[in-house]
């Protein structure tokens, strides 16, 4: 967030409004670029979807290298570059199962030179290749899947952007008891329950509209998503009060890093795509 006032090169102090306006108009404009290119790829799936997200894990675990890599050691921040392209190059190539096994097979041995190296700090940059591969995989998985991809990426997407925008409601407007004040000071607990009833809300609306079976059971799931997008977004966080930084980076003018808008996003989608492959699958839920 920006500084309620800022000085000119005069040495005048300016508005808080006008900083924050800007900042607001900022923060649209971002989004009507960055949205539009997303809902695209979304609806068009294959190849094109797939290069998205590509592009997203790059730039996701670069930032993650340089919020976690206190030396900026340039061998050590490439590395989780190159593993998560290596890892969704895999995914395209051969599928999620192998790539998994290759992200799990390349986490191991950089926390195993971290132990041998006694370099205890850099678990966290290990633990980067998973954090965004995991989450990438499990997006293009589930885009994939044959007939109701679109419907079920749609779903996921939509929960977790009703989660974020019912919490930040229903905090502002209730506010009460906080959630977790040493990681997230402005989180409240009313602001999770209504993250969680707007992403019920918007799971079954989505579920509905795609022709769904169970939208009671989208609905109970979206809330589960709800508390685990949660989790994500005070993981992160967590790991930025560690290490005393605001946003993540400043690839989004307006909103701070890519990790800032799909830390939540990130988490859920492993668990989604789990729950969709195993009791979703076995119930016909979709």
């Amino acid at each position: 967030m920006q500084s309620e006032s800022s000085t000119s090169a005069t040495g005048a102090t300016a508005p808080s409004g006008h900083v924050k306006t800007g900042n607001l108009r900022t923060r649209i404009l971002s989004a009507l670029v960055l949205g539009p290119i997303v809902l695209v790829a979304v609806y068009l799936g294959g190849w094109i979807f797939e290069v998205l997200i590509l592009t997203f894990a790059v730039l996701a675990v670069a930032e993650w290298t340089r919020l976690v890599e206190p030396n900026r050691s340039v061998p050590m921040a490439i590395l989780p570059v190159i593993a998560v392209g290596a890892v969704l190059f895999v995914d395209f190539v051969y599928g999620a199962g192998l790539s998994l096994l290759l992200a799990a097979a390349l986490t191991a041995a950089l926390l195993i030179y971290a132990w041998v190296s006694h370099a205890a700090h850099r678990w966290l940059l290990a633990f980067g290749i998973p954090y965004i591969a995991f989450g990438s995989v499990s997006l293009i998985w589930v885009r994939e899947q044959p007939e109701i991809g679109l419907g079920l990426l749609i779903y996921v997407l939509f929960c977790i952007w009703a989660t974020d925008i019912g919490a930040y409601a229903a905090g502002k407007s209730i506010g009460g008891p906080k959630l977790a004040p040493r990681l997230s000071p402005k989180k409240t607990w009313a602001g999770l329950i209504g993250g969680m009833v707007s992403s019920a809300l918007f799971g079954a609306g989505v579920a509905i509209a795609f022709g769904a079976a169970m939208p009671w059971l989208a609905a109970l799931l979206g809330m589960v998503l709800a508390v685990i997008g949660q989790i994500g977004d005070l993981f992160e966080s967590g790991i930025k009060r560690k290490y005393d930084v605001k946003d993540s980076g400043h690839l989004i003018p307006g909103h701070g890093g890519l990790l800032d808008r799909v830390d939540g996003l990130i988490v859920a989608a492993p668990v989604f795509a789990l729950f969709h492959a195993t009791i979703g699958k076995a119930l016909g839920w979709w």
